[in-house]
């Protein structure tokens, strides 16, 4: 099974949460903070990225959850 990314992008006057590759929202809210609380589970559940795009369009911010092949560096000396 292939790992979907969940976007919560605007729409209208709502945000709506959507798994890569979906034309149909899994859901619309009327937040941006609402959306997150109901896709960060999904992306959880799927070991996929959770991707937060702005008003604009513009990804904001990601949170990958899963097996990251490339994870942060620790930088502590």
């Amino acid at each position: 099974m292939s790992k979907k990314n969940v976007h919560i992008v605007p729409a209208d006057s709502s945000w709506a949460v959507k798994q890569e590759g979906q034309r149909v929202p899994i859901s619309h809210h009327r937040t941006q903070a609402n959306a997150d609380k109901a896709a960060r589970p999904i992306a959880k559940r799927n070991g996929a990225e959770l991707v937060i795009h702005g008003r604009d369009g513009k990804i904001r911010d990601k949170d990958s959850f899963g097996n990251d092949p490339l994870p942060p560096r620790d930088r502590k000396r």
